[in-house]
C-alpha cells in the first residue's frame, strides 16, 4: 500500500460484543498486556475509543479513558493509539486522533495527553505533527520493556466560544 495516500476507513465505537477485537489488535500491536481495568475504561470512554475498519477489517483503535482532575475539569488520556504495520501510512492513525480531539474540543475538554517510550521516535513525532508536547519525562514507567523510560505528550486544546 502506498505510503502517505489516505484511505477512506471506517470507525466504529467499542462495545461489548466487538472488544475481543481490541483485545487482538493490542496483542498484534503492543509490548505489553492489558488488564480488565484497561478494558472496561475503554468502554467507559464512550466515543473516545474507536476501531478503524479498512475493507471490513480491524486494522487500527484508539483506546481512551477520562479522567476527572481536582478542579473537576475532565482530561482524556490516550491509553493506546495503534495501527497494523501493512495499514501505516494511509491517515488511519491520524482519522483516529482527529477523531478524539475533534471530540475534546465540542466537549470542552481542554487537555489529552499520553506516555510514549523515549525511544519511539516515530510516535512522538506522529504526535508533535498535531501539536503535542513533551511535558514530563518518567523515569522507569515501564517494568518489562527496554528502555523503561517514557515521555508524557500533552496538547492543550483551546476552546472555541460560540
Amino acid at each position: 500500500m502506498g505510503a502517505g495516500r489516505e484511505v477512506q476507513s471506517s470507525l466504529d465505537g467499542l462495545r461489548d460484543k466487538n472488544v475481543m477485537q481490541l483485545k487482538k489488535l493490542n496483542t498484534a500491536l503492543f509490548p505489553v498486556r492489558y488488564n480488565d481495568k484497561y478494558y472496561a475504561d475503554a468502554l467507559a470512554s464512550g466515543d473516545f475509543t474507536k476501531l478503524a475498519y479498512f475493507s471490513d477489517i480491524c486494522v487500527g483503535a484508539i483506546a481512551c479513558r477520562l479522567e476527572k482532575k481536582e478542579n473537576g475539569a475532565v482530561r482524556v488520556y490516550i491509553m493506546t493509539l495503534g495501527v497494523l504495520a501493512p495499514y501505516r501510512g494511509l491517515g488511519i492513525g491520524k482519522q483516529l486522533l482527529n477523531h478524539s480531539l475533534d471530540l475534546c474540543a465540542k466537549q470542552n475538554i481542554s487537555e489529552i495527553y499520553l506516555h510514549v517510550q523515549t525511544n519511539n521516535e516515530d510516535a512522538i513525532n506522529f504526535y508533535k505533527k498535531f501539536g503535542f508536547e513533551i511535558t514530563e519525562t518518567i523515569q522507569n514507567y515501564y517494568t518489562n520493556i527496554t528502555p523503561p523510560d517514557c515521555y508524557v505528550l500533552t496538547k492543550y486544546i483551546t476552546q472555541t466560544k460560540k
